[in-house]
């Protein structure tokens, strides 16, 4: 009887072990994918400067819309790591101020013809699909995770071992859901 017991409770230790194993997992995996994240927007963020003096070269009466995008690009990044949330916000704001330089380079004929401003077009639309590409894992990532943490019987084990769900990085105006038409 006792070993059938003890066979009872390694089971159930084993078992929990993995639920446990399983959970960390998927935290690690949501907190890897966001770090994914983060690299493309630190490397759209490192473009955008480039971009910026390149079209003020070409549109220096546009001062304003100009100062916008380097500000919203400063507080997309002045915003703590783990706040995927805020971060989202201002992302897809700095992402509608991004579309409008790229508008104010349709006024100037010689702006687009530039090799430079086409290099960093160029360079843009790439790390925008690489961003694309990070938030589809992210959010996979963090389905994954909060299917576990809300799933029984890992449930049991999630809220006393401290794993909570994450939140998805959505955009929240189905508007900026669309992407920026640039066209030469």
């Amino acid at each position: 009887m006792s070993t059938v017991i003890g066979a009872i409770i390694g089971v159930a230790v084993l078992w929990a072990i993995l639920l446990y194993n399983g959970l960390v997992k998927a935290r690690q995996m949501a907190e890897e994918a966001w770090s994914g994240i983060d690299v493309q927007l630190k490397r759209r963020a490192d473009l955008i400067p480039n971009l910026i003096e390149t079209v003020k070269g070409y549109a220096a009466h546009e001062k304003t819309t100009l100062e916008e995008v380097v500000e919203l690009r400063n507080k997309a990044q002045a915003v703590p790591a783990g706040d995927v949330a805020t971060r989202g916000i201002a992302e897809n704001m700095l992402s509608q101020a991004l579309g409008r330089v790229m508008a104010i380079a349709e006024a100037y004929p010689d702006l687009k013809a530039n090799e430079n401003f086409l290099e960093l077009q160029k360079s843009l639309d790439g790390i925008e699909g690489e961003i694309q590409m990070a938030r589809r894992y992210y959010n996979g990532s963090v389905r994954d995770l909060n299917v576990k943490v809300e799933s029984f019987p890992s449930n049991l084990l999630a809220g006393p071992f401290g794993f909570a769900k994450k939140t998805f990085f959505e955009i929240a105006n189905e508007a900026d859901r669309a992407l920026p038409q640039v066209k030469f």
